[in-house]
């Protein structure tokens, strides 16, 4: 039976990618001279840091323009709550989203029942799996996808026929 996954992932190597370009940029600016201005990247979070408001919101920004560059969904980001650190040093933790959340992932399978399109859709873990008799199904169910979803960035994986 053909089925495909509906999935929340970025791709790892390109952010790591654009989180070093962002940091060689903000190295060589001139605006950024003397000052500790950088992306950490973690595990599961990227970290911000600047020596004031405006200079973290330069970063952020020169950090999502690289990640638009090499094709990473700047929606897989959340931003925290801007932290001051000694003196005037600011910092921001920016979540790396991974996995469907629960809510989101119930209101994909609603919306692929109500399509009417003879298809089955179950919560696996943190992705979705539609499951149909025909491949045109799938089809239109994952152009459906695309264009309704719109909060959170989805990829499809495991294309089976």
């Amino acid at each position: 039976m053909p089925s495909f996954d509906a999935v929340c992932k970025p791709d790892t190597v390109e952010l790591r990618n654009a989180v070093e370009q962002a940091n060689k940029e903000i190295g060589n600016r001139f605006d950024f001279k003397g000052s500790d201005a950088r992306v950490d990247q973690g595990e599961k979070e990227l970290t911000a840091y600047a020596d004031s408001d405006f200079q973290l919101d330069q970063v952020i920004d020169i950090l999502l323009n690289k990640m638009t560059r090499r094709n990473v969904d700047v929606r897989f980001l959340d931003r925290g709550k801007v932290e001051k650190i000694g003196g005037d040093k600011v910092k921001q933790v920016l979540t790396v989203r991974n996995g469907i959340p629960q809510e989101n992932a119930k209101k994909i399978v609603a919306l692929v029942k109500n399509s009417k399109i003879k298809v089955q859709a179950s919560i696996q873990g943190d992705s979705v799996r539609v499951q149909g008799a025909k491949r045109d199904d799938l089809q239109s169910i994952i152009a459906m996808l695309r264009k309704d979803v719109q909060d959170i960035p989805l990829t499809v994986e495991n294309f089976r026929d």
